[in-house]
């Protein structure tokens, strides 16, 4: 038996919720990042709230300056032909420019937040020089001994050298003292000694942390 067209097209109530579900959740998969992104200005800084344990919370125990937050990762976003990129050097990967939701999702998936700082607008004038020089440094690989190097990046290390020309942020002697006992924190005592090395405190270097005390950013709000 042959349907009509009439017949072809009807479907059941239940198809219909089906249908509507389906294109609920494709909109707010595409919506999401779009509405996320919306906050953002190019430029702007990306900070990666700390965790409580391994490097990361070693990391915090050493740097961390704000009590309201405390960060152990930061990028830069660039948009480009209407997409948004974080600009970043990373354990995995090292110097890269990773597209935005692929940034979130991998924060999203170990539990951390991502906070959104801008530069004040008497320092605006810079991020066009900052993302030419992040740039150019992308493909270098991750320092993951945090002294300082031509070869290698970390991410605060990353960012600051994007700024320097015009001296945005400073570098500072490194410390890997624990506040609570006033000696080498434990872990990076440990850190080193496997890697031959000698913890490098005194020596120039940066963290998510100190970058996000400067005074010439603001914070905007969480992404």
């Amino acid at each position: 038996m042959i349907k009509s067209k009439k017949d072809m097209f009807q479907k059941s109530p239940e198809t219909l919720t089906y249908a509507i579900f389906f294109a609920l959740i494709l909109l707010l998969q595409y919506c999401t990042p779009q509405a996320k992104s919306g906050r953002l200005k190019n430029g702007d800084l990306l900070f990666v709230t700390a965790k409580e344990t391994g490097l990361s919370g070693a990391i915090n125990n050493v740097t961390q300056k704000q009590k309201e937050a405390s960060f152990d990762h930061i990028g830069i976003v660039e948009k480009e032909n209407n997409h948004w990129y974080v600009l970043h050097a990373a354990p995995k990967g090292g110097s890269r420019k990773q597209e935005l939701k692929s940034f979130l999702t991998d924060q999203s998936a170990d539990g951390q937040k991502v906070i959104i700082y801008r530069l004040k607008p008497e320092y605006q004038k810079s991020i066009s020089a900052a993302l030419t020089k992040a740039e150019s440094m992308l493909g270098k690989p991750y320092n993951f001994n945090y002294i300082l190097d031509e070869n290698s990046y970390y991410c605060s290390d990353y960012i600051e050298r994007a700024f320097r020309e015009d001296h945005i942020f400073k570098l500072e002697p490194m410390t890997f003292i624990d506040p609570k006992t006033g000696k080498t924190n434990e872990f990076w005592a440990e850190f080193y000694k496997k890697k031959n090395l000698k913890v490098p405190e005194g020596e120039p270097g940066c963290n998510p942390n100190g970058l996000a005390a400067s005074d010439k950013l603001e914070k905007i709000g969480e992404l």
